[in-house]
């Protein structure tokens, strides 16, 4: 007797508006022109299938719980229960992770712009449930914000090779220069400031103090994206060419351990309290945010077309960035907000 039309499980476990997703069905028999998947009641575009696997693009309009069948010819499956990302903004342009707000809660946004272009508005403000602030702070080309252990805000300069302190939400003040093709940052459990220069330095910082070069690494096509881990180690990427890019691990002495390859162009990184570590990548064909335990396992995590940053806010909310939205995952996860 032909099993029933089901869908036994999609994977990845979340997925963000544009993101491919991997279906394993079963029962099916494909009728070509007459199967389909649909999301809510919205076909989805389908990239591939077979009687085992399909791989089909969310459609543009999900936002959290949603319910996904399969129709082919006069069969349907039942309902299946899926997660997808609610879209905040997509007023933006991103190069790196957004910044959570320690105190508030409050989201730190881009919109950074082609190099030596000054972009209206350029740094922006996620409120409450998804209200946008756009802020009177003029900063040419931010590339990267981090709060400091004393709670300050920090962002970088990339045209210029500046880092500057945002005050009372109004005013960025210089306070380094020098810093090369300045992108990433991080905040040191040691009071330093990191910023990474995407022509191959990592500079360390007092907060307003002079930057000295921490580490040497290879020069990177994009950026320099920095998170500190909870060894203590200063975890970095570097986008390149390749599909066999690596994450780096810099020790407290300033040496640089090659801890991980095989992503294609790895961007934006976050710590879970637990030590997974959580990249936006390229990985084995596919598009997203990927898990990696302190073991070094890869998990497929969440789908997202052109995902450049991730962090998490106080309530276990994943924040994905692409290039122009910032989405909100429900996944529970309890990360390091001051990294």
């Amino acid at each position: 007797m032909p099993k029933k039309l089901r869908i036994v499980n999609i994977e990845p476990r979340f997925a963000v508006k544009g993101g491919t997703v991997e279906i394993f069905p079963e029962g099916l028999v494909i009728e070509p022109r007459q199967f389909r998947v649909e999301f809510d009641g919205v076909p989805a575009q389908v990239v591939a299938a077979g009687s085992k696997r399909i791989l089909a693009t969310l459609p543009a309009h999900l936002s959290g719980e949603t319910t996904v069948v399969m129709v082919n010819g006069a069969a349907k499956s039942e309902e299946y229960r899926y997660t997808v990302g609610r879209e905040y903004t997509d007023a933006l342009h991103n190069v790196g992770n957004p910044a959570v707000d320690p105190e508030t809660g409050a989201v730190w946004v881009m919109r950074s712009g082609t190099r030596g272009y000054q972009m209206e508005s350029p740094i922006c403000r996620i409120e409450g449930e998804g209200d946008l602030d756009e802020l009177p702070v003029e900063v040419l080309n931010p590339s990267g914000f981090a709060f400091s252990q004393t709670g300050r805000l920090y962002t970088t300069n990339r045209a210029a090779g500046e880092l500057y302190h945002i005050k009372n939400d109004l005013e960025a003040t210089c306070v380094a220069t020098g810093l090369g093709i300045a992108t990433g940052i991080a905040a040191g459990k040691d009071g330093a400031l990191y910023v990474g220069d995407r022509s191959g330095k990592i500079y360390r910082l007092e907060e307003d103090g002079l930057p000295e070069t921490f580490a040497t690494l290879l020069p990177s096509v994009a950026a320099f994206h920095l998170a500190f881990g909870p060894d203590g180690r200063l975890y970095v990427s570097a986008p390149g060419m390749t599909s066999y890019d690596a994450i780096y691990a810099i020790d407290t002495d300033g040496e640089v351990e090659t801890w991980l390859r095989g992503f294609g162009r790895p961007q934006g990184l976050a710590f879970s309290e637990d030590g997974d570590l959580y990249i936006a990548a390229f990985h084995a064909g596919r598009r997203g945010v990927f898990k990696v335990t302190p073991e070094k396992e890869i998990t497929f995590f969440a789908a997202a077309a052109d995902a450049v940053g991730v962090c998490f806010d106080r309530s276990g909310r994943m924040l994905i960035a692409t290039q122009h939205e910032v989405f909100g995952l429900e996944a529970g996860i309890k990360g390091i907000l001051l990294d």
